[in-house]
């Protein structure tokens, strides 16, 4: 991985999210309540979908995707994260800070594209219900689900790739509490130019066509709710989509503002904030907005819950 690059920084230091001596260790605990929570929910919502066979339906199938993914990329960076507030110095090998790159930005973009595929998915739901089994056939489904993993794929090795090419000659603090693009960038003595061309490029197309698609997907699905004539069946079109339109405001919005506002100092020191609700709040609270608010996997909860407490009994 070190072949073609001549850097002389072999390791980097992570500067963590705030150097106030006094937060670190109400930081340390409440970061990791949040990894913990993150961790039970996305793992007990794959495990609830999966021993479920009632929710082996296309919405359940980029359900347990999105928890596998949060479930991955919250575990690409929070163990150093937390390492961070009770350790006087965070280093990171110049390999292990590349690798951590590659893989947060392969999650991060897949799970992109699956909230764009969940949006599609309702769309074809209430939009066309009768051709929803037609529409959302297992290939249909499974290649959706495969080409947000080919995004992510193609996304990171182009960023990876290219900060591979740069030179880290004495710089090595890194203004964040993980191995990101922009920050690494302000560290570079090489020009960073194309670097920043792919992030424009990249991150641009990663947001925008999503979010469009997303947009589109959901000015029909409202069009669709305003005309159903039931007061029942509009509440209950509005739950199916509400879940799913919190999630990824959070992500969508502060991925945004983190990636595409101007990489200055004092900018990085906003977005180190705004990142924590797409890598830390967005995969602990996905888990309990799509099964708080929805009634197919509150039921099935209950249906394991009532086995486990008969079990219990004898």
């Amino acid at each position: 991985m070190l072949s073609g690059n001549d850097s002389l920084v072999t390791e980097f230091v992570l500067a963590g999210l705030t150097d106030r001596r006094e937060l670190q260790l109400p930081l340390f605990h409440l970061f990791l309540m949040i990894y913990i929570v993150t961790i039970v929910g996305n793992l007990g919502l794959l495990t609830l979908i999966g021993l479920n066979s009632h929710l082996h339906t296309p919405m359940y199938y980029f359900l347990f995707n999105l928890s596998f993914i949060d479930l991955c990329y919250s575990s690409v960076f929070s163990p150093k994260m937390l390492m961070n507030f009770v350790s006087k110095r965070n280093v990171i090998s110049y390999v292990g800070c590349m690798t951590q790159l590659f893989f947060f930005l392969f999650f991060v973009i897949s799970e992109c594209y699956m909230l764009t595929s969940m949006a599609y998915d309702r769309y074809v739901a209430i939009c066309n219900p009768l051709l929803y089994k037609v529409t959302m056939s297992q290939q249909v489904y499974s290649a959706l689900s495969f080409a947000a993993y080919v995004m992510g794929f193609a996304g990171a090795t182009a960023h990876t790739g290219c900060m591979l090419r740069l030179t880290f000659c004495h710089a090595n603090v890194i203004n964040h509490y993980l191995c990101d693009i922009l920050p690494l960038l302000q560290l570079s003595c090489t020009s960073t130019y194309v670097n920043e061309v792919v992030v424009l490029i990249v991150v641009g197309i990663n947001i925008t066509v999503p979010s469009f698609t997303i947009l589109t997907s959901y000015v029909f699905i409202l069009t669709s709710i305003f005309h159903i004539k039931s007061t029942h069946g509009r509440s209950k079109a509005f739950s199916t989509c509400s879940s799913h339109i919190i999630a990824i405001s959070l992500f969508f919005g502060s991925a945004a503002f983190m990636y595409l506002k101007y990489s200055s100092p004092g900018s990085m020191d906003q977005g180190k904030i705004s990142s924590v609700f797409y890598t830390n709040v967005g995969p602990m609270l996905n888990p309990l907005i799509y099964s708080l608010r929805n009634k197919d996997v509150r039921i099935a909860l209950g249906k394991i819950m009532t086995k486990i407490k008969k079990r219990d009994k004898f």
